[in-house]
């Protein structure tokens, strides 16, 4: 079973979705008004992994990510350049989605923006204030925080502190400092929508919530971001949401720990940003990747070239692995003989790689996973090549690197490798299948013959109540149970 860390809850959880095997999830996306640094990257990675891994255990997984496409720092970009603000963040939109895509990031199944979504924020407005927890004051609309009596749940911040930590100027229009805006009143020179209240824009918090509930629902399985995030953008989410539905808002709130140069936060403020363009000019995407989940995603990642390079060197012993399996997949048909303790131990690490995924996504743990099968298989190659061993199994678990890897995202380039070892386990499976109809209708005989040729291929067998286990293949088991890798779980999106 996966367990994950509830940043509402603060503890590990069984997850568990709302409705079946259906996972619902919604990631905060960027604010569209420059390039995409490395701290952007990590979240996107991160989010992506877990999606990946959540599919591989059987999930139907609906997936959503936005863009803020209006915001003050679009604005002033917009008039610096003396352009309209949809120019600034159509420009920037297609340039994340490069920098994204760069780094093997798959696009969310929707990836709404704020301003096509503006109908939905006015409406969701309304329904606040006619529930008698928002004011209008000239033209503007804000949420009153102290009518939602579970404020400060998800941070857990207390509003006694909140006040006493205000060092701004308040708006003495509000009827408490820690009240927050849900529309802004329009300025000369911004974008302009009609609603009300008269013409303005939404504020910030209020499009995560109408964008969330307009995809996904009013409650959902997972909210993600960055842990910046947790105050007040997400703790103002649940507050309107859940005040709007009288509803639970998302069940599980997974973050994202920073990144950092040195001692310090990674921060355009700080000026000491690394771009997502710079670094895939100067590294191997694949490399950029891994380095940035060689840290589990809660914590903080120490940012630096050396863990790229570490990483692309590391990814080498991979490589090397996909060569070799090309080589022997195309002399024809695996040799016959014993694989050793090949199968045994290549089960073992995958049972470690997906004990490590069901605890909170603990990527360093499943890496170095998938660094001991790939010594094992380096081991077992050496034996190969001397006419000790047969390469049925060595291709297979192979396929298995690949296919486990490519739930992190990686080796999502080496196509000529991933070909004939994922057909000799192609054909290994189709024998088990027909072996299991043999069983079934008790032709004993064709059974065995079929087991023969298994064996021929360097595939040891085993009967279970579920059918015939052998080597990359599992009984198919339901998405609640642990994850573990199954011929009806291969393909990642």
């Amino acid at each position: 079973m996966i367990k994950i860390y509830n940043t509402l809850t603060r503890r590990k959880e069984v997850f568990t979705p709302l409705a079946g095997d259906s996972v619902r999830m919604y990631v905060c996306g960027v604010t569209v008004y420059d390039l995409s640094h490395v701290g952007h990257a990590r979240s996107a990675i991160v989010f992506d992994v877990i999606r990946r891994y959540l599919a591989l255990c059987g999930y139907q997984v609906r997936f959503v990510k936005n863009f803020t496409d209006v915001d003050d720092r679009i604005i002033r970009r917009a008039s610096e350049e003396g352009v309209p603000a949809a120019v600034i963040s159509e420009r920037f939109i297609e340039e994340y989605r490069r920098d994204m895509a760069a780094l093997g990031v798959a696009a969310a199944d929707a990836e709404p923006k704020a301003t096509e979504h503006i109908a939905a924020m006015i409406e969701l407005i309304e329904r606040l204030i006619a529930k008698h927890v928002a004011y209008r004051v000239d033209g503007d609309v804000y949420f009153e925080v102290r009518r939602f009596p579970g404020y400060g749940k998800l941070s857990g911040k207390k509003l006694e502190e909140l006040l006493a930590g205000i060092r701004v100027e308040v708006d003495e229009r509000k009827r408490d400092p820690l009240d927050f805006a849900l529309w802004k009143a329009s300025k000369p020179g911004e974008p302009v929508w009609e609603s009300p209240w008269g013409p303005g824009r939404p504020g910030w918090h209020i499009e995560c919530s109408a964008m969330s509930m307009h995809y996904l629902g009013e409650s959902f399985d997972i909210h993600g971001g960055g842990e910046d995030l947790i105050f007040p953008h997400h703790e103002n989410e649940i507050a309107q949401s859940e005040a709007a539905t009288g509803r639970p808002f998302s069940r599980f709130w997974i973050h994202n720990g920073f990144v950092n140069l040195g001692s310090e936060k990674m921060s355009k403020s700080l000026g000491n940003v690394r771009r997502v363009r710079e670094l895939v000019h100067d590294h191997d995407p694949e490399a950029i990747r891994l380095s940035l989940l060689g840290a589990h995603y809660r914590h903080p990642l120490e940012f630096s070239e050396e863990r790229i390079g570490e990483a692309r060197r590391g990814l080498d012993r991979f490589r090397t692995l996909f060569d070799a399996a090309d080589r022997l997949a195309s002399r024809g048909a695996p040799a016959p003989g014993s694989a050793g303790g090949l199968v045994d131990e290549l089960a073992s690490l995958r049972e470690r790689f997906t004990a490590s995924m069901d605890d909170d996504f603990n990527t360093p743990q499943a890496i170095a996973a998938l660094f001991d099968m790939a010594s094992a298989l380096h081991a077992y190659h050496a034996a190969l090549e001397k006419g000790d061993r047969p390469t049925g199994p060595f291709l297979i678990g192979v396929d298995e690197v690949l296919t486990l890897g490519r739930v992190l995202g990686l080796f999502e380039k080496t196509s000529e490798a991933a070909g004939p070892p994922g057909e000799i386990l192609e054909r290994i499976e189709k024998l088990v299948r027909a072996r299991d109809d043999a069983r079934a209708r008790r032709d004993w005989r064709t059974a065995d013959a079929l087991r023969a040729e298994l064996q021929a291929l360097g595939a040891t067998t085993e009967d279970t109540p579920h059918g015939t286990r052998s080597p990359g293949m599992a009984p198919a088991r339901p998405a609640s149970e642990r994850c573990v890798d199954s011929p009806e779980r291969r393909v990642v999106p």
